[in-house]
């Protein structure tokens, strides 16, 4: 489907801003916009936006459908006063840091704080985490091309942020294939202000936050966070919340990665006109939890739906999902996900796309269900949709029975990294995935047997393909 995208940088965008391209929105006959995952602004349909006169959208970065340029940055400003932070990372810190970059990035960038849980940490390909001493951050590193991720050598100073990531934009040509590498490079053409690390980086592990609703916010102020279940926001309803946020004298309006947006500062005296409003505007800010924590492609009507019937079925069964997050995706083992358990949809080979044929399911969920661990278990593969609430109840249930008070240490001292190699071979008729950890009961295949170690009798338990007709596909590699 063709999108046009609002690059937001860092998720921040002033009523001013957000009203300018409401505007040019309803002018092209747009009636609603949707939120990325990446704290952007996605209009469905991405025609129209190419033909406004060019003074008008200017100081916008819009990215066409079919451009390659263009690429957001994440930062947890949002969660900054309303959620755990780090103390010495204040609101306008995010904001100094995020005005020094002057050109669009064409990486992935995150800027964030480890002790929230609303923003992603590893989901860029350059992620800068506040470390404990005041203005300096962990820089870790997953270009292009690298199969793990690297962690810079030294801290980096605030004020470098935007420079060194530049630096590190234009060396890209040289291929740099380790942080080190890029750390030496860089050291040449570059005066930095770094630190020594001294202490690993520690990321505690909390329950995913309840982001909706009216909000205490200190003494006499209050925050909202808004979601619509279709990510579908009326642009009409989104004007007049601008002029709302205006006369409140609001500043910023902030996008999360869960397709909402929350709105910080609302006055005390003020909270009664912002409920009237939404009441009037016949807007639900009660959503519970289990529709809140999923992550889905946007504009996929299959995600949307595949969510409506789990979350249906989940509710129907009292089933409590407190602090765990969901995501649905298409199969994509180079995916970089960032919820508790992901839920991927196989392809249908293209010689059975005429057939009807039900989509299969596999689900993963992340070591001790914290995303930030980056490493993922595959739990389940070509299940039918009907078998996925089950599942989903099986893996809650044993979410509350590990759940502690877990810290993820992510070492700064160079060691050994034990490598664990997970094969998967597929069927090229059906999609039917054999993996050794499982191996096959319904031919009396034992767990660990690996895919040379089949009987050259073996064939597919689906469509009863020869075991050549298998191929390796992925290798699933955990550290």
């Amino acid at each position: 489907m063709d999108l046009t995208r609002l690059i937001v940088k860092g998720g921040v965008i002033s009523p001013g801003e957000l009203k300018e391209v409401v505007s040019m929105g309803l002018s092209q006959g747009q009636k609603a916009v949707s939120f990325g995952s990446r704290q952007d602004i996605i209009f469905p349909v991405g025609l129209g936006f190419d033909t406004i006169d060019k003074e008008k959208t200017g100081k916008h970065h819009f990215v066409f459908p079919n451009e390659q340029s263009g690429n957001n940055i994440v930062s947890s400003y949002v969660s900054t006063d309303i959620f755990r932070n780090t103390p010495w990372l204040t609101g306008n810190k995010f904001l100094y840091v995020l005005e020094q970059f002057k050109e669009n990035p064409k990486l992935k960038i995150n800027i964030t704080d480890p002790k929230q849980q609303l923003v992603p940490l590893f989901t860029g390909q350059v992620n800068f985490i506040a470390s404990e001493h005041e203005d300096y951050w962990f820089l870790y590193l997953r270009l292009p091309q690298w199969e793990k991720m690297d962690r810079y050598p030294v801290l980096v100073y605030s004020w470098n942020i935007a420079s060194l990531y530049y630096a590190i934009e234009a060396i890209l040509v040289e291929e740099p294939d380790s942080a080190e590498m890029i750390f030496e490079l860089i050291n040449e053409t570059l005066d930095t202000n770094n630190r020594t690390i001294d202490q690993p980086l520690h990321i505690p592990f909390y329950p995913f936050p309840y982001y909706e609703g009216m909000n205490k916010m200190g003494i006499d102020q209050y925050w909202l966070g808004l979601y619509w279940r279709n990510n579908l926001y009326d642009l009409q309803f989104l004007n007049e919340m601008c002029d709302l946020c205006f006369d409140c004298k609001i500043g910023k309006i902030c996008i999360t990665p869960w397709k909402s947006f929350i709105v910080k500062g609302i006055p005390k005296e003020r909270k009664l006109d912002w409920e009237k409003f939404l009441g009037k505007k016949g807007i639900n800010v009660r959503h519970s939890l289990l529709e809140l924590n999923w992550h889905l492609p946007v504009a996929e009507e299959w995600a949307l739906g595949l969510k409506t019937f789990l979350v249906r079925t989940l509710d129907q069964f009292d089933i409590s999902t407190y602090g765990l997050t969901f995501g649905i995706s298409d199969y994509n083992r180079e995916g970089h996900y960032f919820t508790s358990i992901v839920i991927e949809r196989n392809d249908i080979p293209k010689d059975l796309e005429s057939i009807k044929i039900r989509p299969t399911y596999n689900v993963l969920f992340a070591k001790n269900f914290d995303p930030n661990t980056k490493e993922y278990l595959v739990h389940t593969q070509d299940v039918d949709k009907l078998e996925l609430p089950t599942i989903l109840i099986e893996l809650s249930k044993l979410y509350f029975e590990k759940l502690g008070n877990s810290v993820l240490e992510i070492s700064t001292i160079p060691t050994q990294k034990e490598e664990t190699i997970q094969e998967l071979h597929q069927c090229q008729n059906c999609l039917t995935i054999y993996n050794a950890t499982y191996g096959d009961d319904s031919q009396g295949i034992a767990k660990d047997t690996l895919f040379e170690q089949l009987p050259d009798t073996y064939c597919c338990s689906l469509c009863e393909a020869q075991k050549k007709d298998f191929k390796l596909i992925s290798k699933l590699k955990s550290y």
